[in-house]
């Protein structure tokens, strides 16, 4: 069963009750249900266009049930493509910096108790140029609408997606779980998906028609 909707005006209260209702929903999973999800996912995911075509691919450390990305991270690096992961900027505590992952580099902790790389200089890509994002999620509807932790960091990350530009591709990874069919109603700072990835299905959003201008 897909976990309601608590109050349709989604109100800060009863988002942050849906986000706990999600996140529990998903930490129940069985290891061997966690597995059989994220070899699902891949499996999926590597058969889509945006896969296929993307050199530079942002990835992410999977916490609190999260999708684990790590099978999808292994493909790309015997595909030859570039890998990145999310960091917390130094500088701009609300976005994060992406940098380039190799087999066998060291990880840290952040602030989150999230791993991840060091940044360096020559590591470093602008979200602009990447190809594909691979993103983690709380919740979704199937018109691409996501729920985070409730930091914004991929939303002021990525917010310039939101002038139409194409670039890059975003796709959330989630569980079935985690669907709230009644949609959700989505923030004026909120950044859509392109496309959803769980077990079972390869969701390729619809594409939004620009708000009409006022009078």
């Amino acid at each position: 069963m897909k976990p309601p909707l608590p109050d349709p005006q989604q109100t800060p209260a009863t988002l942050n009750a849906l986000r706990q209702r999600l996140r529990r929903a998903r930490r129940q999973l069985s290891v061997s249900q966690q597995r059989h999800a994220a070899h699902a996912v891949t499996r999926r995911l590597c058969r889509a266009p945006a896969w296929q075509c993307a050199r530079r691919i942002a990835l992410y450390q999977a916490i609190d049930g999260e999708i684990d990305p790590g099978q999808a991270l292994r493909r790309a690096w015997q595909q030859g493509k570039a890998c990145y992961l999310p960091v917390l900027h130094p500088v701009k505590k609300d976005r994060m910096l992406f940098v380039r992952i190799r087999p066998g580099d060291r990880l840290s902790y952040n602030r989150w108790g999230i791993p991840e790389p060091r940044p360096g200089l020559r590591h470093i890509v602008s979200p602009r140029r990447l190809d594909l994002v691979l993103m983690p999620l709380v919740g979704f509807d199937d018109a691409g609408n996501r729920i985070g932790m409730g930091k914004g960091y991929y939303d002021r990350t990525f917010a310039f997606r939101r002038r139409q530009c194409s670039r890059p591709t975003l796709i959330g990874l989630a569980h079935e779980c985690q669907q709230v069919a009644e949609g959700l109603t989505p923030a004026v700072w909120d950044v859509a998906l392109d496309a959803l990835v769980t077990a079972r299905r390869y969701h390729t959003v619809k594409q939004r028609l620009p708000a009409p201008k006022a009078l």
